[in-house]
């Protein structure tokens, strides 16, 4: 069985970290390192990203509001569970897919965030209306605060 995301997310972290001796030689200290290249960095390998064809839509849906509140990087924690909780009830299948590929796919939060906000060029895999729509969301051209994610309270549709 494959890890889920969230466990996919919290090894990638390893992935991003430099791992190395600590002064006394005996223990291994993690420190994040960005772009930096390591002589001694551990890699853990990340499965690929599949895509799960038989899950029911309505499934689908919470998995991905989930997903998008819990990530590796505050920033993305705000960004993409507020724009899921914009847009997630109205996306079709095919938005869906490609919407659960941009989050999932990439083992790094930061390329998401990024790309999200047009500091670096998408990558073609990730191009289409979904990331086209998260990139216009992030512009924030209403002005609106957006200094945490939502409050769960939206979850229960009785409010």
């Amino acid at each position: 069985m494959l890890p889920s995301a969230f466990t996919r997310r919290l090894i990638c972290g390893l992935c991003r970290s430099s791992l190395r001796p600590a002064a006394s030689g005996s223990v291994l200290s993690r420190g994040y390192r960005g772009d930096a290249q390591e002589p001694n960095m551990i890699e853990i390998p990340l499965p690929p990203w599949q895509e799960k064809r038989d899950e029911p839509l309505d499934v689908k849906r919470k998995r991905l509001l989930y997903e998008s509140r819990k990530r590796g990087m505050l920033e993305n924690c705000i960004l993409l569970s507020i724009f899921a909780k914009n847009y997630l009830e109205s996306m079709n299948e095919a938005q869906l897919h490609q919407y659960d590929r941009i989050i999932n796919e990439p083992s790094n939060d930061w390329d998401i965030y990024y790309w999200a906000i047009e500091a670096k060029p998408t990558p073609e895999v990730y191009q289409g209306e979904v990331m086209d729509l998260l990139k216009e969301f992030t512009k924030n051209r209403q002005m609106e605060q957006r200094l945490d994610a939502p409050s769960l309270e939206y979850l229960d549709k009785s409010h």
